[in-house]
């Protein structure tokens, strides 16, 4: 562990969390203003990125934005129970994103809505979404993995201190969504040798958030693509920062099955079937803290990998 390092660690055995990344309720009311869309038109939206963005536009934020201008076309009692994505090109944090919602059909029981992004005349992304009229019928689902409680576990900083320093600016980021791992990271797996794969974390806003079902969708949309692409890396035992890996995501598809609350811990349980020409495909789980599946998603992301 570098200088860097040990001292990031000693700040956050001292304070419960480094001083230089920002955390919290103020934290988590900035996300929340950040989906809070601006309308245009009648079908029309603008959002903007953080001021203090990495390089290109976060893929979770483009997606949960795109859901909230679907959802503001949508009656209220009508639940967002899928939606089907593509990045399209990088977006660009120091410009407006304009979306343009497409109401492609409304039936008696389901909702269909196309969002495109799209910044300087181009397409940077679009996703697809379906609303339901909730209603009864068979009900079952997988069970919760057996992990240790969020509690047990250190914060995402505390795990990432010997990072600090390959990370750079990346690892200063604010962070709404405080995240504890279950599993060790890609690399000291690879120092035992074990490459088994997968990739569990704890995860929730870091901070209360209002009382909007569609809101915590969104929040939860934007963490589902935060260390989905984790559990394809992990089958390698490399990480980024930490080896010379380059990725992007492809396109992103959720499914919504029971209620819950973005701001109460989530277990986020991923697994990589499978990795080729450059791509790799990555399943996950999300269940509520009772053991109940709340949503399950699919994520294909570009990963280079160079010498």
């Amino acid at each position: 562990m570098t200088e860097a390092a040990r001292q990031a660690a000693a700040d956050l055995e001292r304070l419960g969390g480094t001083p230089e990344v920002a955390t919290g309720q103020p934290v988590v009311d900035h996300l929340v203003a950040l989906l809070d869309l601006e309308r245009i038109e009648e079908n029309i939206f603008r959002g903007v990125s953080p001021a203090e963005s990495p390089v290109r536009v976060f893929g979770g934020q483009v997606a949960g934005q795109a859901l909230v201008a679907a959802g503001r076309t949508v009656p209220p009692e009508r639940k967002v129970h899928s939606l089907h994505a593509y990045f399209i090109r990088p977006g660009d944090p120091s410009i407006p994103i304009v979306y343009e919602v497409d109401r492609i059909r409304d039936g008696r029981s389901f909702t269909t809505r196309r969002v495109v992004a799209v910044q300087r005349g181009k397409a940077i992304f679009s996703l697809s979404a379906s609303f339901h009229v909730p209603e009864a019928g068979l009900d079952h689902a997988d069970g919760m993995p057996d992990v240790p409680d969020p509690e047990s576990l250190p914060n995402r900083a505390w795990s990432m201190a010997e990072l600090v320093d390959k990370l750079g600016a990346m690892a200063t980021l604010p962070r709404p969504i405080d995240i504890r791992y279950v599993t060790e990271p890609p690399w000291k797996a690879r120092e035992r040798g074990d490459l088994e794969g997968g990739n569990q974390v704890w995860m929730r806003a870091d901070g209360t958030l209002p009382d909007d079902e569609l809101l915590h969708v969104c929040v939860l949309t934007y963490a589902s693509d935060m260390t989905l692409l984790d559990s394809i890396l992990a089958r390698h035992g490399i990480y980024w920062g930490y080896d010379n890996v380059v990725g992007a995501s492809l396109d992103h598809a959720l499914w919504f099955h029971r209620p819950f609350r973005a701001d109460e811990w989530f277990l986020y349980d991923s697994v990589s079937p499978s990795a080729s020409d450059a791509r790799g495909l990555a399943t996950g789980r999300f269940f509520a803290r009772d053991g109940s599946l709340i949503a399950t998603v699919v994520q294909e992301g570009l990963l280079r990998v160079y010498d």
